[in-house]
C-alpha cells in the first residue's frame, strides 16, 4: 500500500494542510510540508490527535444527505440538450472567403 501525503490525509480529516504539518512537528515527526509522505504509524497518530473533529463532522455529512432532494430527470438536466454553440458567434464570411486562391 502506497504511502499517504499529508494533505491527503488532511482532506479526509476536513483540517487545513497547514494544520495537519503543525500537529504532526508538534507530534515530534518529521514532515517538511503537505507534500511529505507519512508511515501508517504517524498516520494513526494524525488520526488519533483529529479524531473528535472527524466524530462531530460526520453526523452533519450523513444528515445533509439524507435531506436532499432527489434530481427531476429531464430535457433540461441533460447536456445533450444544451446547444453546445450557446455564447459563441459564427466566424465572419469575410474570413472564409480567400480572395489569393482565385
Amino acid at each position: 500500500m502506497a504511502k499517504p501525503r499529508v494533505h491527503e490525509l488532511a482532506k479526509e480529516l476536513g483540517i487545513p494542510s497547514k494544520e495537519a504539518v503543525a500537529k504532526l512537528q508538534e507530534l515530534g515527526e518529521y514532515v517538511r510540508g503537505a507534500s511529505s509522505t507519512v508511515e501508517p504509524p504517524v498516520e494513526k497518530k494524525l488520526r488519533a490527535a483529529f479524531a473528535d473533529r472527524v466524530k462531530k463532522q460526520e453526523p452533519a455529512k450523513d444528515s445533509a444527505a439524507k435531506g436532499s432532494a432527489p434530481k427531476p430527470s429531464g430535457a433540461g438536466n441533460h447536456p445533450a440538450a444544451t446547444p453546445k454553440t450557446a455564447g459563441k458567434t459564427a466566424p465572419s464570411p469575410c474570413l472564409l472567403y480567400n480572395s489569393d486562391a482565385a
